[in-house]
């Protein structure tokens, strides 16, 4: 999730744990705390300029429920040995409020789907729930208050209050995001299955900012068909379009250390094309057809052959500002009476529509 939600999580957790008369050190104890694993973003780029590796190590140990535990250990016990004052006063909550701030960040990450190492040095795929968009007001906006009150009533009732309703209150939109998932999944599941792909792997993930329209994605072997699908607008079976990838130029970097580290960082949810003689392969999960927000160059064109190259991220402009708006459109509107405002972009020969399962 976003810095924010991260900060405020972890800020409303440790207020409501400490003692009362410690409320505002907990809350700026918590946040710190809180975005304390994301830190590695600033390690990481000392450690290498391979983009791959910039992506794919992020979420990585310093999210580890291997790690935290530990690291929370040691943060309460040199501030219990050597800082004194409020923790050796209540050194018990202290240490669930310092534990709980930082084992909570791994766990809202993963219910995005940039995926989490929770299991890190363990080689498994990254965990994602993909339920949340990294960044949702809805989530956030509770703690967000709660800390605000908490800071301004101190020690008073009230205060403790608006922690715990507020926590509640986020912890319930978690779960709400998951029903919506299961519905949205649920459809999905329908018509995949009546076009002939009940065993494709697929995801689902929220659009940007909200948890009522969601995108799912499922792998074809030419490429993937994707669909929208609102839980207010839409009735009737999901209708997917095809879309398709670059099998030959996948097929001759599959090899590379870089695709193969990409393959197990995005479980296997990612396309390839030609662009300017080099292939580039785009992660799926994150942006929209046909602008996604990692595209990797790992090869060039040398005779009649593909040659490997140093990773590149490459970037292009698209209309952020249109597309959010088309968004909010889809929210409330049924495509098939009043047309999707999220037709994918691109070449019209690269796609074709694939309706009712056919």
């Amino acid at each position: 999730m976003d810095s924010l939600s991260q900060i405020v999580l972890g800020g409303a957790l440790a207020a409501a744990i400490a003692p009362a008369g410690h409320r505002r050190a907990a809350l700026l104890a918590g946040a710190a705390l809180g975005t304390l694993p994301d830190l590695d973003s600033l390690v990481i780029p000392l450690l290498t300029r391979d983009p791959v590796d910039l992506m794919t190590w992020h979420r990585s140990a310093s999210h580890s429920l291997f790690v935290l535990p530990f690291l929370g250990a040691l943060i309460w016990w040199l501030f219990r040995r050597f800082g004194g004052g409020r923790v050796a006063e209540a050194p018990m909550r202290w240490f669930w409020a310092i534990q709980l701030a930082l084992f909570t960040h791994p766990l809202l990450d993963a219910f995005t789907v940039y995926g989490t190492q929770l299991w890190w040095p363990i080689p498994v795929s990254p965990t994602m729930w993909s339920s949340v968009f990294i960044i949702d007001p809805l989530y956030t906006l509770w703690l967000l208050v709660a800390c605000v009150v908490a800071w301004v009533a101190r020690e008073r009732l009230l205060a403790q209050r608006a922690l715990v309703a507020a926590l509640m209150l986020s912890t319930a939109y978690l779960g709400w995001s998951l029903v919506a998932k299961h519905q949205v999944d649920r459809a999905a599941d329908e018509a995949l299955a009546a076009m002939g792909l009940a065993d494709a792997p697929r995801f689902s993930v929220p659009m940007p900012f909200n948890t009522l329209l969601w995108r799912v994605v499922a792998m074809t072997p030419d490429g993937h068909v994707e669909a929208e699908r609102s839980l207010v607008a839409d009735r009737g079976p999901m209708r997917f379009r095809a879309l398709a990838s670059d099998v030959e130029a996948m097929r001759a970097v599959a090899d590379l250390p870089a695709v193969q580290r990409l393959r197990w960082f995005n479980h296997g949810f990612m396309k390839a094309s030609v662009v300017d003689g080099r292939v580039v392969v785009s992660d799926l999960r994150m942006g929209l057809e046909p602008d996604y927000i990692f595209n990797f160059a790992v090869a060039e064109r040398d005779g009649d052959r593909w040659r490997a190259i140093p990773p590149q991220q490459l970037q292009w402009p698209w209309d952020a500002a249109g597309r959010l708006r088309g968004v909010w459109a889809r929210i409330w509107r049924d495509p098939v009476l009043h047309g999707s405002p999220l037709s994918p972009g691109g070449p019209a020969g690269q796609r074709r529509r694939v309706e009712d399962g056919h």
